[in-house]
C-alpha cells in the first residue's frame, strides 16, 4: 500500500524526470555512504555543473553506481535487453568498479579467491562467505529463485530473501553491498511494484546500519529469516512514506516558486525555461545555463539575475567572477535524508 501511494503521488509534479533525478541520486549517495564514502548531494550537483571538487574519487564512485543502475534499467526495459541475471549483475559490477579504486578488484568478475568480513584472516572473521568455486552455482540458484513462476512468496518477501542471500554469497572482491542494494531496486521494477525507481531504501538501511548488518548475520547463524524480512518490510514502508513526503514537499516548493515567477513583470521566456530546468540542474554557472538554454550569455545572465532577485536561486560564492548558483531550498529538501 505504501508503494502504491508513492506511485500515485508522483503525479503531483509536471515531470516524473524531476523525481527520478533526485531519487536515483539519493539512493546512489546513501548506498555509497553506507560503505563509508563522504560525498554529498551538493558534490554530485557540483560535478554535473562542472564545478571543481575536492573529493572527486568519492563522487566518481557514486556516479559509477548511477551508471550501473541506468544500464540495468535500460536492459530491463528493452525487449532485447538482458533479464535480471548473473550476467547482468556482473555487467553492473564492472561499471561500479570502473576507475582507479576498483581496478585491482576484478571488476565484472566473480571472485576467484576466498574473502571474509571483519578480522585479519578467515579464522578471526565475523563472517566467511562460501568458497569461490561454489559461487557460480550459488548465484545460478539465486537467479532461478528470482524467476520461479508463479512466485512462491509475495514479491517483497522474495526481494528481502534475495538480498540476504546475495550478501551471504558475497560473489565479488568489492562492491557486494552496493550491488546487493541495487538488486533490491531492480527487483522492485522487475515485479512492477513501482513504475519508476522513486524509493531510496538505503536511507533507512543507513539509519539502522547496525541492525541491518546484525539481522543479515542472524539469518546465517540462527536462521532468523522472519526477523530480517520484518525489518526489510518496515524499511520499505518507511522509505516509501519518506519518498512520498519528499514528492509533496518538492511539488509545493516548485509550485510556490513558479507563482513568484509568473507574478513578475520582468519574467521572459528564458527565465521560465531556466526555472523549469532547476529541479534537474540545481547547481549551475551562467555558462551552464547559457548552454542549456541555447541562448546568448547576456540573455542567460539576465534570466539568472531575475531568479536571484526573486529569491528562487542563490549565488553561492559571493564573488564577482566564477560565480555559481543554486536552487538551495530544493537542495535542502533533498538533503534531509543524508
Amino acid at each position: 500500500m505504501a508503494l502504491a501511494r508513492l506511485s500515485a503521488v508522483s503525479g503531483l509534479v509536471p515531470s516524473v524526470e524531476w523525481l527520478l533525478y533526485s531519487a536515483v541520486r539519493k539512493e546512489a549517495l546513501l548506498t555509497s555512504q553506507i560503505e563509508g564514502m563522504q560525498a554529498t548531494l551538493t558534490d554530485l550537483f557540483d560535478q554535473e555543473a562542472g564545478i571543481a571538487l575536492n573529493n572527486r574519487d568519492d563522487v566518481e564512485e557514486v556516479t559509477n553506481y548511477m551508471r550501473a543502475f541506468r544500464m540495468v534499467r535500460d536492459n530491463l526495459h528493452d525487449i532485447h535487453g538482458l533479464p535480471l541475471s548473473v550476467r547482468l549483475i556482473c555487467d553492473a559490477h564492472r561499471i561500479l568498479l570502473d576507475g582507479a579504486r576498483g581496478a585491482t578488484k576484478q571488476p565484472g568478475e566473480l571472485r576467484r579467491s576466498q574473502n571474509w568480513i571483519g578480522g585479519t584472516r578467515p579464522g578471526k572473521a565475523v563472517f566467511v562467505p562460501p568458497p569461490p568455486e561454489q559461487v557460480p552455482q550459488l548465484l545460478g540458484a539465486l537467479e532461478r529463485f528470482i524467476h520461479v513462476e508463479p512466485p512462491p512468496l509475495p514479491p517483497l518477501v522474495i526481494i528481502a530473501l534475495a538480498h540476504a542471500q546475495f550478501e551471504t554469497i558475497h560473489p565479488f572482491l568489492d562492491g557486494n553491498g552496493r550491488i546487493g542494494r541495487l538488486l533490491i531496486t531492480a527487483l522492485l521494477e522487475h515485479w512492477s511494484l513501482l513504475k519508476e525507481p522513486l524509493l531510496y531504501l538505503s536511507g533507512y538501511l543507513k539509519r539502522n546500519q547496525t541492525q541491518y548488518y546484525r539481522l543479515l548475520s542472524a539469518t546465517r547463524t540462527d536462521g532468523a529469516w522472519e526477523e530480517w524480512v520484518s525489518f526489510f518490510l518496515v524499511g520499505v514502508t518507511e522509505a516509501a512514506a519518506e519518498a512520498e513526503r519528499s514528492v509533496v514537499d518538492v511539488a509545493t516548493l516548485v509550485t510556490a516558486d513558479r507563482r513568484l515567477l509568473l507574478e513578475s513583470p520582468k519574467a521572459g521566456s528564458a527565465a521560465f525555461r531556466l526555472f523549469e530546468l532547476l529541479p534537474t540542474m540545481p547547481r549551475f554557472t551562467i555558462e551552464k545555463a547559457r548552454q542549456q538554454l541555447s541562448t546568448s550569455f547576456p540573455t542567460a545572465n539576465a534570466a539568472v539575475k531575475l531568479l536571484t532577485d526573486l529569491g528562487i536561486v542563490m549565488e553561492m560564492t559571493g564573488q564577482q567572477r566564477k560565480r555559481t548558483f543554486g536552487y538551495q531550498r530544493y537542495i535542502n529538501l533533498l538533503s534531509r535524508t543524508e
